[in-house]
């Protein structure tokens, strides 16, 4: 990376932050893609080091959950029969956590759905707020059940919101109409795990926008493109470098122009730019 100045990685994460594939932003900046991708391992590796020492000690009391799938390499019916099973091949998710008041993304972990994801998962979750008392909503995702009570134990107010989708027919009756248009609501049910929740704050609406903003920040999990990780190392490194641009250097619409999360919750006292997200690796 000594071959790229400041400015040169700065312009690279532009493009990448704002959705664009490695080949295009190899097409847009001249680099060269093997480039742009070493680049991006060694900006995941610090990125997630930094917030990992930056997001502690935070004040949040209100914490909604989700999970969020993409893949690796191909879709899990095209993994070839020797990798069948092998992390890294086929599908992967990535676990997110957001504050619905400073809407800062404290903790988010790339893995599998499986309960050993969900219990890592929320106790870094739980190492990461200071608050003695927290309000949890997910979905119904069962592995959360034993995960948060593993994690906050009695420190938990939790609930779960089902929601169940119906398929709403095209107005020409078009199956491509049904099929690339999002399912509607039919209805929500809600499960009180644990604790006392308030009924207001049961919701993962905020979870569930941040997942349209990771699609829409990152090519990796656009559907329908050729975009997709080949290394899931390098999908891990993505989601790390988009979260360090969301929390850190791209102020919310709902905090104000001048406000990023990470400054709305303390652990900021500016709107970093690109260049200083590059020299993180100076």
């Amino acid at each position: 990376m000594n071959r790229l100045s400041r400015a040169e990685r700065a312009t690279i994460i532009r493009a990448l932050v704002e959705g664009n594939s490695i080949r295009s932003t190899a097409r847009m900046t001249g680099a060269a893609r093997n480039t742009i991708t070493t680049l991006l391992v060694d900006l995941g590796k610090a990125t997630s080091a930094y917030q990992d020492r930056t997001l502690r000690f935070l004040t949040a009391e209100r914490v909604e959950c989700d999970e969020i799938w993409a893949f690796c390499h191909a879709k899990a019916r095209n993994v070839p029969e020797d990798k069948q099973g092998v992390y890294g091949w086929g599908d992967v998710w990535t676990w997110t956590s957001i504050d619905p008041e400073t809407k800062l993304v404290p903790s988010w972990l790339v893995g599998t759905r499986d309960p050993e994801d969900a219990r890592a998962f929320m106790a870094d979750l739980r190492s990461r707020l200071m608050a003695p008392r927290v309000q949890i909503t997910t979905d119904g995702h069962r592995p959360y059940i034993e995960a948060v009570e593993s994690a906050f134990g009695e420190g938990a107010d939790y609930a779960m919101l089902i929601k169940q989708y119906g398929v709403e027919a095209s107005n020409d009756g078009s199956p491509t109409a049904r099929r690339y248009s999002p399912n509607k609501v039919a209805n929500e049910t809600v499960y009180v795990v644990s604790g006392d929740p308030d009924p207001e704050f049961i919701s993962t609406s905020y979870v569930e926008r941040n997942n349209l903003t990771m699609r829409m920040g990152m090519r990796r999990f656009t559907r329908l493109t050729n975009g997709f990780s080949k290394k899931v190392e390098n999908h891990a490194a993505m989601v790390s470098l988009h979260f360090m641009h969301y929390n850190f250097a791209r102020p919310h619409m709902a905090l104000g122009k001048r406000t990023t999360p990470a400054m709305a919750a303390g652990v900021s006292d500016h709107v970093w730019t690109c260049d200083e997200i590059a020299a993180l690796i100076d």
